[in-house]
């Protein structure tokens, strides 16, 4: 009898790790989204580069440009910044910025990338801005998969948290220190309001 070889694809692999992560974190993505996200990893998985990127620079550059160079660089500067805060929060530490910069620049880039579009892409660009922490937050929640000692440290936990609402920061935080952390506002807080 002979054995049957089966092969996976890159892509069914992604997907595979994309969902074990999402029902790990307790999250569930649209189709369009996920494919999105698992194609993103695809295009990223053989790109040294992304570690030289600043990503401020890029922004503006994306900004100014217009057409398609533009569209072009924005939405790199999203995906650079999803996979930043998702896959790499401690390149985020050693450059002494917070993972929440990342995830402003990218929330940024997507929305201003959905205004420069039209119709289906404009509206998938305008979730991928609305949904990007719960990416990130299936991103970091797939780096941690079967390697529990990768989650952040309380405190960048409790920052995350804190500036996007992480609800995968909130978890990490719960589950290190055995409490539900509140945010109390300041004095400036309340004479704003």
């Amino acid at each position: 009898m002979s054995e049957l070889v089966v092969r996976t694809s890159a892509t069914a692999e992604w997907l595979s790790l994309v969902n074990e992560a999402e029902a790990a974190a307790a999250l569930h993505l649209d189709e369009e989204v996920q494919s999105y996200l698992v194609f993103l990893l695809m295009r990223f998985t053989e790109k040294p580069e992304l570690a030289t990127s600043i990503l401020a620079v890029e922004y503006l550059q994306g900004m100014r440009s217009v057409g398609n160079i533009g569209r072009d660089q924005l939405r790199n500067v999203g995906d650079k910044c999803l996979l930043y805060s998702g896959l790499f929060p401690r390149r985020a530490e050693r450059r002494r910025v917070k993972i929440s910069y990342f995830v402003d620049l990218g929330r940024s880039a997507y929305q201003q990338l959905s205004d420069r579009m039209e119709y289906s892409a404009a509206a998938m660009y305008h979730r991928l801005a609305g949904a990007f922490v719960s990416l990130m937050d299936i991103l970091q929640t797939m780096r941690t998969l079967g390697h529990p000692a990768d989650q952040l440290d309380p405190l960048r936990a409790f920052e995350l948290w804190r500036d996007t609402g992480s609800q995968a920061a909130l978890r990490a935080l719960q589950r290190a220190t055995r409490v539900s952390p509140l945010v109390i506002p300041s004095s400036n807080d309340d004479l704003q309001h």
